[in-house]
């Protein structure tokens, strides 16, 4: 059972560090967004498993003050786990639902497309606000900005996030950043899932709505002198036009 403990304890080390690394290095997730998601998740969950069960099969083996610790260790580490989701969960919750009740406030609905809002600020941002009562959410900027079929393009990418809840998809790999965060491997997958569901996005929408309208509204807003980003909003900014080139080479 220790031989057992200690593999497990490996694997998950090898799932967490050099594995997430290798594939944080990799170009082909660029090519298959979608998949290379679904990897993400496997070495998320797996580490996580072979974490857990090793400080379980290593505390059941082990003489009694070092199973004490071991149980500790395991438990806090679950608790920690669970805990961090909860409350990511609630707060996430809590804002998106201030967030509404303040686009309530200053945005005007927009004709024809349920759930969609319109800001009336010059500054072109278009972003999505998951959940049971999800938000569509873009500023006078963008429709003056945009022509009809690269607003369509925009449109769909910010529906792909809602439709497949990519706020869900990232949810677990926060709480794993909070939990262990003296794992690089961990931070890495943070950060290159972030930008795998992007990829996801700009593939439904330029498959919908083609890829030149999508590119083109890329260029288009990430040109824009005063254009800002936060952390809610769609990724227009920096990365936006090696956003375009890949939609463009699909």
């Amino acid at each position: 059972m220790v031989i057992v403990g200690l593999v497990l304890l490996g694997t998950g080390l090898v799932l967490a560090e050099p594995a997430s690394a290798a594939m944080a290095r990799a170009t082909w997730p660029t090519r298959a967004p979608a998949t290379a998601l679904l990897v993400w998740q496997g070495l998320g969950l797996g580490a996580g498993i072979a974490f857990l069960s090793s400080g379980v099969l290593l505390a059941l083996s082990s003489p009694l003050l070092l199973s004490a610790a071991l149980w500790g260790i395991t438990a806090s580490l679950a608790v920690r786990l669970l805990g961090v989701l909860i409350i990511t969960g609630v707060r996430t919750l809590r804002a998106r639902r201030r967030h509404r009740q303040l686009l309530d406030l200053i945005a005007t609905p927009w004709p024809d497309r349920p759930g969609a809002a319109v800001l009336d600020h010059p500054t072109p941002v278009a972003y999505c606000l998951p959940g049971l009562h999800s938000r569509l959410v873009v500023s006078r900027g963008v429709l003056d900005m945009l022509t009809g079929p690269q607003l369509e393009a925009v449109v769909a990418h910010e529906r792909a996030h809602l439709a497949e809840r990519h706020d869900l998809v990232v949810l677990p790999f926060v709480a794993w950043g909070a939990t262990l965060p003296w794992l690089s491997g961990v931070l890495r997958s943070q950060l290159a899932v972030a930008q795998l569901l992007e990829m996801r996005a700009d593939d439904v929408a330029a498959t919908q709505c083609g890829a030149k309208h999508l590119a083109a509204a890329l260029h288009r807003v990430s040109s824009h002198a005063g254009f800002t980003s936060g952390p809610s909003v769609s990724d227009f900014g920096s990365a936006a036009n090696r956003r375009a080139r890949r939609v463009l080479s699909r």
